[in-house]
């Protein structure tokens, strides 16, 4: 079940509230009963795996180049 956050247009109270998709918004505060007004928050989830932008073609065609250490030594002749 998805949960709502809410908060009071009186007290300023936020709260959260479990509820079904297919019940009624509430539309009183628990702590002082004047109205409330449904909050919209960032979702929490996380894409994983293969499949996804990040892990497969936002680096497709990048190559990461080594420095080579041996190379950078250089010999003076006189």
């Amino acid at each position: 079940m998805p949960i709502y956050e809410y908060k009071c247009t009186k007290c300023n109270e936020v709260f959260e509230v479990i509820q079904k998709i297919s019940e009624k918004p509430l539309d009183k505060c628990p702590k002082c009963g004047s109205p409330v007004e449904k909050i919209i928050s960032n979702s929490s989830f996380v894409l994983k795996g293969s499949g996804w932008y990040v892990t497969d073609y936002a680096n497709k065609g990048k190559t990461i180049q080594k420095e080579d250490k041996t190379s950078s030594t250089k010999s003076s002749t006189k």
